[in-house]
């Protein structure tokens, strides 16, 4: 198989998934290496952008998956009209950046962090497909662990939690920030 072959496969495997697959996989159909399969999907990248394509591909934390670009949204959007993000209400967007920053982590966990319960929050979360479970702790009565998915990175547009605003963790300073932004 030559180079435009392999590129063609890739190709075929990321449309036929229709959602994020990882190197590994794609290594695994073509029997090569994931640096190689890696290679295929940045050159298969990197012609759809040099050829303005309509379609892009991204990474999503080491899986890759084909996507709509962006530049031509104002176009599909007069067809299939505006995709509405889920809302995130305070409670869930605070419940989201506690799992992003401290997963894998328990409900119980969370609700320590926040101070009230987060039955509700953490279960519209999984319904918007944004945490999952991601394990058991290995604590007594083994309790559910949740981590972010893929669907996460997507809707706030970012490739891996490596991309995450770093967190500030001088609590005085923090402290000093807000009393300074309530007297203004």
């Amino acid at each position: 198989m030559n180079m435009i072959e392999y590129e063609a496969v890739v190709e075929a495997l990321l449309f036929a998934a229709g959602e994020p697959i990882e190197a590994r996989d794609i290594a695994k159909s073509l029997e090569i290496d994931i640096g190689t399969a890696r290679s295929l999907v940045d050159n298969l990248s990197c012609k759809y952008d040099a050829e303005k394509r309509g379609i892009t591909i991204v990474e999503l934390d080491g899986s890759f998956q084909m996507c709509t670009n962006p530049r031509y949204f104002e176009y599909v959007k007069k067809v299939f009209g505006n995709a509405k993000k889920k809302p995130l209400t305070p409670a869930l967007l605070e419940t989201l950046a506690i799992i992003a920053y401290k997963q894998p982590i328990t409900k119980v966990q969370i609700e320590h962090i926040r101070g009230v319960g987060a039955d509700h929050s953490v279960n519209k979360l999984v319904e918007y497909s944004l945490v999952a479970e991601c394990g058991r702790a290995d604590t007594p009565g083994k309790p559910v662990l949740f981590a972010t998915t893929g669907e996460f990175l997507k809707y706030f547009g970012i490739s891996s939690l490596q991309q995450l605003p770093a967190l500030e963790e001088d609590h005085e300073l923090l402290k000093t920030e807000a009393l300074a932004e309530l007297s203004e």
